[in-house]
């Protein structure tokens, strides 16, 4: 079997499925991070941070380099990439961090708000792969890999049983809500699973930036699109929260041709760009026929594929 700590090349299990609060004996519940999922190889020298699609994460989280001398053993850490601000996990900053380049904003960001890494699983311990062992049994070794804690590094808390009230406490919070996993269930790489299970408090969904439509007000509109099999469909747009360097990157790309055979309605003026960007927008609910009620544009996201933008799955995070 391949050792996954000597290739480091580790694409994480996704959630599955969506739903409703709810109680069980047989899943624990903890707190959905609005943060970048991210892959922690720690040993007693070095700390490797990876995203979602496996590009370093230490030049844009350079405060988060000695994380490995919080853990006992050499082990391989699922968790959550955040800022917190205000109290909050905070989608914007993170992702902000996470596109800048120039070492001297990346400092100064880091002082006004730095970087946390919230460990919630553990996929290697000491010197072997422990993705077949049960969830509870992953936890508990997850805590004993852990020497201490701090600002910077933490294990996520859980409860059992209790998944309504545990919700309620989110949303009365305004969190973005809370997952249930079920507690016997395996870690599958590259995979999503209905072992694992969202609950949401506040909507948000992954597009494909297809364009813009430029507006007289200085308001623009990005055009969004996502996939269903090989076929790309229109998604609508969003106007509000869309400015400053995310917008400057989405005007960078190349132009092109609309990617349709008939312009949607609205977007006879739209600028059309290549598919490179993806795309996340937060909103209250979906209409009856599909579109978004209050759409934000919560920011641009580099750990995320365009194909991997696929309609009616709101569940990847």
């Amino acid at each position: 079997m391949t050792d996954i700590w000597e290739t480091k090349n580790i694409n994480p299990m996704l959630i599955g499925a969506e739903g409703e609060p709810f109680d069980s004996e047989e899943y624990i519940y903890e707190l959905n991070l609005d943060g970048e999922r991210c892959i922690a190889y720690l040993d007693k020298d070095k700390t490797i941070l990876k995203n979602k699609r496996n590009i370093l994460m230490l030049p844009k989280v350079p405060e988060l380099s000695d994380i490995h001398k919080s853990i006992n053993v050499r082990c391989i850490l699922d968790g959550e990439l955040a800022v917190i601000k205000d109290g909050k996990p905070d989608f914007f900053e993170i992702q902000k961090r996470s596109l800048m380049s120039n070492p001297v904003k990346i400092e100064m960001a880091a002082k006004k708000y730095p970087a946390c890494f919230t460990a919630f699983d553990i996929l290697y311990y000491e010197d072997r792969q422990v993705t077949n062992l049960p969830l509870t049994q992953r936890k508990n070794l997850l805590q004993k890999a852990v020497k201490s804690e701090n600002e910077s590094f933490a294990v996520s808390r859980y409860i059992e049983k209790n998944g309504v009230a545990f919700y309620e406490l989110a949303r009365q919070n305004e969190l973005e809500g809370i997952v249930a996993k079920r507690k016997d269930s395996r870690y599958y790489f590259d995979r999503r699973t209905k072992d694992w299970i969202k609950i949401k408090y506040m909507q948000d969904d992954d597009f494909i930036v297809l364009g813009y439509v430029p507006k007289e007000t200085s308001m623009n509109s990005i055009i969004l699109g996502q996939y269903s099999g090989k076929r790309l469909i229109y998604k609508g747009h969003v106007t509000l929260g869309v400015g400053g360097e995310p917008f400057r990157r989405i005007k960078a790309l190349d132009k092109t041709n609309c990617p349709f055979s008939e312009i949607p309605k609205g977007n006879e003026n739209a600028v059309w760009v290549k598919r490179e960007l993806v795309c996340t927008v937060k909103y209250m609910m979906k209409t009856e026929n599909g579109g978004m009620r209050q759409p934000v544009f919560k920011g641009l996201r580099d750990d995320k594929a365009p194909e991997d933008c696929v309609t009616n799955k709101r569940i990847e995070k």
